[in-house]
């Protein structure tokens, strides 16, 4: 079945405390069904606050993070957090989580960095903490990193939609299997490093990734939200050279790559309108969010595909 296109913008930051509203009313005027707020420790506002924040300054616009680290925060004080904003919001939150992989960040705060299996164990026993907790329920939980002993928590209602996201296999397959939407990045984390390796970010590699999906999801895959993270947007009337001009920032990416891959948008706004239409197809792709920066490029696309 064909899920409707659902489109996103991820904002990190606001010069003062009238911008930050501003941009929230203005991503739920150009037709963003979701506000989304990513979790670093650099200069952007927290998650939490700002997605309260922008909840209240609007009436339709859901809010989510995208995503939680899992180990700046223990998984009951995130359930707690999310069934509160998801109240006050009027049932308009969406939960995102992931492993956290930017090395250099937990090191300025001195938060042990373990390798990407142990923190990719450790999101797959919170992620499991969390949907119990926001289910409502005394919940008794005995893993290896965490444990809940007869704890609840203020239950979501209706049930708060979880993501989870992430490039890695192990990752991947957690979403398939446990979480409500899985999103789809194309790159991970040099280990220890600040680079990133975009290793599955061609239609190939998307491809390759689904396939991790629908294996590990079973019969829960045809129930999966799935969600691409667009890292770059040119609305242009030569989507050659925009190809060009991508293949020469992006090593290894070649200008017929660029046109095909998942993660960039090029062209004019019906080229790019026919092209997420077609990766829906072929790919099963709904839910599209792009930066801050794109909002407004993509507000035509987005007036033309959303809910259809």
């Amino acid at each position: 079945m064909t899920r409707p296109f659902r489109f996103g913008v991820s904002i990190y930051d606001a010069p003062d405390q009238a911008a930050w509203p501003e941009r929230a009313r203005a991503a739920e005027a150009l037709g963003y069904d979701v506000l989304l707020a990513a979790d670093h420790l650099t200069e952007q506002l927290a998650p939490m606050p700002a997605l309260m924040a922008a909840a209240a300054a609007t009436t339709t616009l859901r809010v989510g993070t995208f995503v939680l680290a899992n180990d700046f925060r223990h998984p009951a004080l995130v359930a707690r957090e999310a069934a509160t904003i998801d109240l006050l919001s009027d049932g308009r939150f969406e939960l995102g989580l992931g492993a956290g992989h930017m090395k250099f960040e937990y090191d300025e705060v001195g938060i042990p960095f373990p390798n990407a299996g142990t923190r990719v164990s450790r999101l797959e026993e919170s992620v499991q903490v969390v949907r119990a907790l926001l289910d409502g329920g005394t919940v008794d939980f005995a893993g290896e990193h965490y444990e809940i002993a007869g704890h609840q928590s203020h239950p979501s209602r209706p049930r708060i939609p979880m993501l989870v996201g992430g490039n890695g296999k192990r990752v991947l397959a957690l979403a398939a299997r446990h979480a409500d939407i899985v999103g789809f990045v194309g790159f991970h984390q040099v280990e220890g490093s600040a680079d990133v390796a975009l290793s599955h970010f061609s239609a190939a590699g998307l491809d390759d990734r689904l396939a991790i999906v629908r294996a590990a999801g079973s019969d829960r895959f045809s129930q999966l939200e799935l969600n691409v993270l667009v890292q770059s947007v040119i609305v242009t009337d030569d989507r050659a050279g925009a190809a060009e001009e991508i293949s020469r920032r992006i090593a290894g990416l070649s200008p017929e790559a660029a046109l095909e891959s998942p993660f960039l948008l090029l062209g004019t706004t019906d080229e790019i309108a026919d092209d997420l239409v077609a990766r829906r197809d072929r790919f099963g792709i709904s839910y599209v969010v792009v930066f801050g920066a794109a909002m407004e490029a993509l507000a035509p696309v987005v007036e033309q595909l959303a809910g259809r």
